[in-house]
């Protein structure tokens, strides 16, 4: 009897002690904030700017019509692969063929009246050559009073007017020639109009877009009118990508940087890439998109052209890449989660980190660089081995300079309790 009742007082006292530690631990923690740390290193940082786009190609040509007419022969699908120079469709060449022949018409008549002028031009000059000679025998003959006064006033004229002939013939020497040139215009002109009305491919590529069909009517563009675009050969052979970078981000983004694409279809699989073009100018919101007030935020285009080749990948595609725009190894780092921001003494805010000394937490300014998917660059301020405080957000947010603290326990430590045992021998 004796030894149980020892024992029971024992077991009474040991939980009597594990209660107020319980409730000294539960006041404690009550009062002062419980938060996360993690000790400061060194790592290798990439700094990346997020963009999204479309797939283009490098090279891409639209083909609009430069006459009206309805398309009598197209010979070509979306999606062929199609050389450069190779027939693609025809548009009704009756009307400029009629324009053709009545060019040449008119090209040939105005030859033969310019012939024509040209040989009275000779007659004249022949005219004024033998009205000359009567004049000087006519004044030699009057001098021996041979010839009247009378016939020599009548070749006098007759020189005269063989002179104002022999001027108009050649004035109309000048206008025909000038016929000429205009009818050669003409069918000039016409024989271009001509040509337009057989489309060939302007360089080698696929057919990636087909906006026409046989028997449909071409509408050529006006100033307030765009053209009907027939459709559109793409040289797939080299893409890129055709992003869209805020504004924020773009004083970041230079030539020759590299980028990781990845196209929506094929979500498996990053491709390599290069910064090839920054545009200078912000894009410019589309009719509708402008009249309707468009809210986004200004954005800037960049091209990434691909390095490696894409199969089966086609025009318009949506994309997602990320440039990368900085790196730095062996750099000391901070988690971006411990960084916040407190007055100083002249209550200007200053960027900085708690870090955790005996318990107690001190605010430390830091000199931030390149920022990393999860860390940041520290300039200044920090070493490494420096433990700071990185959570939880509403104990960051609330801490003060100099606050005690009480370090998170660990998981397998939360989970683990301690348990005794004894034996008492009768």
């Amino acid at each position: 009897m004796k030894n149980r009742t020892k024992v029971s007082i024992i077991l009474t006292l040991i939980v009597l002690a594990a209660a107020a530690f319980g409730w000294t631990r539960y006041r404690e923690r009550s009062k002062i904030p419980e938060v996360q740390a993690e000790r400061i290193e060194r790592r290798n940082l990439v700094a990346t700017v997020a963009a999204s786009g479309k797939i283009e190609p490098e090279r891409m040509v639209n083909i609009s019509a430069d006459t009206m007419g309805r398309v009598t022969s197209l010979v070509v699908e979306e999606g062929q692969q199609v050389d450069e120079g190779q027939f693609l469709m025809l548009i009704d060449p009756e009307s400029a063929e009629s324009a053709v022949e009545m060019g040449t018409a008119g090209l040939r008549a105005a030859q033969e009246l310019l012939n024509a002028a040209r040989v009275a031009v000779e007659t004249s000059h022949a005219n004024l050559d033998l009205a000359l000679r009567n004049e000087e025998r006519a004044v030699g003959l009057s001098k021996d009073s041979i010839v009247s006064q009378e016939e020599l006033d009548r070749v006098e004229s007759e020189v005269k007017v063989r002179r104002s002939e022999l001027e108009a013939r050649e004035t109309e020497v000048r206008a025909q020639e000038q016929r000429l040139q205009q009818e050669t215009a003409n069918l000039r002109s016409a024989r271009h109009v001509l040509s337009k009305v057989t489309i060939d491919a302007p360089m080698a590529g696929v057919i990636t877009r087909l906006n026409i069909e046989q028997g449909e009517t071409v509408v050529i563009g006006t100033m307030n009118n765009a053209g009907t675009v027939l459709m559109t050969v793409a040289d797939l052979s080299v893409i890129l990508a055709v992003l869209e970078v805020d504004e924020v981000d773009i004083r970041d983004v230079k030539l020759g940087q590299e980028a990781s694409v990845v196209v929506d279809a094929m979500p498996d699989t990053p491709f390599k890439g290069l910064v090839t073009k920054i545009a200078s100018s912000a894009i410019q919101a589309s009719g509708s998109a402008a009249a309707a007030g468009d809210q986004r935020g200004t954005n800037f285009e960049v091209e990434v052209t691909i390095q490696e080749e894409i199969l089966g990948v086609r025009q318009d595609f949506s994309c997602s890449a990320d440039i990368t725009t900085a790196t730095r190894d062996d750099a000391v780092a901070v988690p971006i989660q411990a960084l916040t921001v407190r007055e100083d003494d002249e209550e200007e805010e200053q960027e900085g980190v708690f870090v955790l000394r005996d318990a107690v937490v001190v605010f430390t300014p830091v000199e931030i660089g390149i920022a990393g998917e999860r860390y940041f660059e520290v300039l200044d301020g920090l070493q490494e081995g420096d433990e700071v405080v990185t959570g939880p957000y509403a104990e960051v947010r609330e801490l003060m300079d100099g606050d005690a603290v009480i370090l998170e326990e660990a998981e397998n430590d939360k989970d683990s309790g301690f348990s005794f045992s004894f034996s008492v021998s009768e």
